[in-house]
């Protein structure tokens, strides 16, 4: 049986669109043929699991016993890869549980195959969470996101600072989400699907819908960027024989 693979998304700084990322990767995987669960932290209101009720469980990850539902499943069966999608303020908690339960030290003996979707805000604060998380992400797929979906501006950055923060994970890698017109982005919210559904035009339960055609394609030129990241940083290699298997 193959190793199992968790991917973390998150950040400590709120509003930065780490639950739009995720939900970006849910359809590549399921686009890409490959089994993926995924684990809500944003408890009780849970806003990924609106989107992917089928495969998202709604868990409060400070909860020992959540904790478990989690970690003690990795390696089943179905051998799934688990996505985690950490809600504001949690990240750095979650990586401290990490390396409490032996799980940093699983991935540093290759164990598990872990993977770490930093969502970077325009602030200098938002890039002081990297020297946090820099003793976690060793031995992980490590990648500092840029996420232009809000119109996000990163002035606050210059070249020299940004480089010094991205040289603390020496095996860091840059992704870039860019931003989707606004509308559009306020009608795949208004539908509650995922972004592959709503550019299929299918609602929620695989029935015809009547999505504009010009906002439908404004998300699928987003989405075919966003995957062309997914395939830039050989997401498929990183998750391994699920995705050759699928």
């Amino acid at each position: 049986m193959s190793k199992p693979t968790v991917i973390l998304v998150g950040a400590d700084k709120g509003g930065v669109g780490k639950t739009t990322v995720t939900r970006a990767l849910l359809d590549y995987f399921q686009a890409h043929n490959v089994a993926a669960r995924a684990f809500d932290t944003e408890s009780p209101r849970g806003t990924l699991h609106r989107f992917f009720p089928d495969v998202t469980e709604v868990v409060d990850m400070t909860s020992v016993s959540d904790q478990m539902k989690i970690f003690d499943s990795l390696g089943g069966s179905d051998n799934r890869v688990t996505v985690i999608d950490i809600r504001a303020g949690l990240l750095s908690h979650t990586l401290r549980s990490l390396r409490d339960i032996g799980f940093i030290e699983a991935t540093r003996k290759a164990q598990i195959t872990f993977a770490m979707l930093h969502i970077l805000g325009p602030s200098i604060t938002s890039l002081d969470e990297i020297t946090e998380t820099a003793g976690y992400a060793a031995e992980s797929h490590y990648f500092l996101v840029k996420n232009f979906i809000n119109n996000t501006s990163f002035f606050e950055w210059d070249q020299k600072t940004y480089q010094g923060y991205f040289r603390k994970i020496r095996s860091a890698v840059e992704v870039t989400i860019p931003k989707l017109d606004e509308m559009a982005c306020e009608q795949v919210e208004l539908a509650s699907v995922p972004y592959f559904t709503f550019v299929s035009n299918r609602t929620a339960k695989g029935e015809q819908a009547q999505y504009s055609f010009v906002l439908r394609g404004y998300v699928r030129h987003w989405l075919a960027q966003v995957w062309g990241e997914f395939d830039r940083i050989k997401l498929n290699d990183i998750v391994g024989v699920q995705a050759r298997a699928a």
